[in-house]
């Protein structure tokens, strides 16, 4: 019951900030609209009603005709509006994150859920039964399913930067076997390590933008969980089954954005850079991935897209001194490491105007397509991703 609690907190709080935040625009709109109305009326023609100049030229009496040729105007040289946030493509798909900046002064909330589910084991490219691995291990993992509730937030303090902090909620599952053929599952449970990250718009000309990305890694999540097992009560898991790093970590990266008027396409490479040794004494493996996706827009408030993303990452340095690398492979330290490529199908729904304006629906669901590891691991089947996302 912790999660429903937690995201209906979530809910109460950003749409009391909207409250606040709205009832302060409106404020500050109508009085913008209320001095211009006093201004043209009082000093350019007294008792004689003057349109309202909405672009904030005074005095100049502007007709609807001119305010329509100005914004057409600035439409024509603003070449940066064709990818205005209206787009429902103006993000990525939701499984890609800090991947796009605000305007100064806006706020954006998210919240993903992510789903994994993994199945069988594999080493090299090669599937390997239970058998085969119970030949060299006392243990086996038959499956492992992984739920993540990331709760985020942005907040750009200028044009040019983006501020991003994200928290993820992980629930773990996975059921073993041994050479007894008994089975047995274990479960952690809890909050993930905790992310700040930084988003500069480094350089766009036309249609086409390459942002900067920067961030640290809190090691915020456990990596202290334990559970019953055969071998007695209140056991330390294995690697795969800790909810963080223990360990600061570097979030460097590049994004690539271009669109034309119905299509979109974006490539972002991003790494995560193991600093020290955690408190276990081991450091997980550095991490490289790199993505690239291309969307069309279906109408006005409907996209979709397609996505390759392909993922690298490296074995564990040193060892948790409390595990035993003979009972299970995902006890090995130097069975962790390898390399991923997975095809996604997406969907993203951008709000029309009115009371939900500035609401997105996404949902991004994909597989593996080649998967060589260095196992045996368990292999990823599937994963789904589906998201929310608010700025004002």
């Amino acid at each position: 019951m912790r999660i429903p609690c937690f995201i209906i907190l979530f809910f109460l709080t950003f749409n009391q900030i909207r409250a606040e935040s709205l009832k302060k625009c409106d404020g500050c709109e109508l009085t913008h609209v209320l001095e211009n109305c006093t201004h043209n009326s009082s000093h350019k023609h007294p008792g004689k009603h003057t349109p309202i100049d909405t672009a904030g030229n005074r005095g100049q009496g502007l007709t609807p005709d001119d305010l329509s040729h100005k914004h057409i105007s600035i439409e024509a040289t603003g070449e940066h509006l064709a990818h205005e946030h209206d787009r429902p493509d103006a993000y990525a798909p939701i499984g890609v994150m800090g991947d796009h900046t605000h305007e100064a002064g806006t706020w954006m909330f998210s919240y993903r859920y992510m789903h994994m589910d993994m199945d069988g084991n594999r080493k090299g490219t090669d599937q390997s039964t239970d058998k085969e691995v119970l030949q060299d291990f006392m243990v086996v993992p038959t499956s492992m399913t992984m739920d993540m509730h990331m709760f985020g937030a942005m907040y750009s303090p200028s044009d040019k930067l983006t501020l991003m902090t994200m928290i993820p909620y992980i629930e773990k599952k996975m059921r073993h076997k041994n050479r007894m053929n008994k089975r047995f599952t274990t479960m952690s449970e809890g909050i993930g390590d905790l992310q700040f990250s930084a988003l500069y718009d480094l350089y766009h000309f036309g249609r086409h933008h390459f942002l900067l990305n920067g961030g640290i890694s809190l090691p915020t999540g456990s990596i202290d969980e334990e559970d019953d097992t055969p071998m007695g009560q209140n056991q330390q898991l294995p690697y795969p089954m800790q909810l963080g790093s223990g360990t600061f970590d570097l979030l460097p990266g590049v994004t690539y954005l271009g669109h034309t008027d119905n299509w979109s396409w974006g490539v972002q490479t991003m790494g995560t850079i193991r600093t020290g040794d955690n408190d276990n004494h081991y450091t997980l493996g550095n991490r490289f991935a790199l993505t690239n996706w291309i969307a069309r827009r279906i109408s006005s408030h409907l996209s979709s897209s397609f996505r390759i993303a392909a993922e690298t990452w490296g074995n564990i340095k040193d060892e948790d001194p409390e595990l035993n690398p003979k009972v299970a492979p995902t006890a090995d330290a130097d069975r962790r490491g390898g390399t991923q490529v997975d095809l996604f199908l997406g969907l993203n729904f951008k709000a029309p105007k009115g009371f939900f304006d500035g609401h997105r629906l996404s949902v991004e669901a994909g597989s593996p397509v080649y998967q060589n590891l260095d196992g045996p691991q368990l292999e990823t089947d599937w994963r789904v991703t589906a998201g929310w996302q608010y700025e004002w």
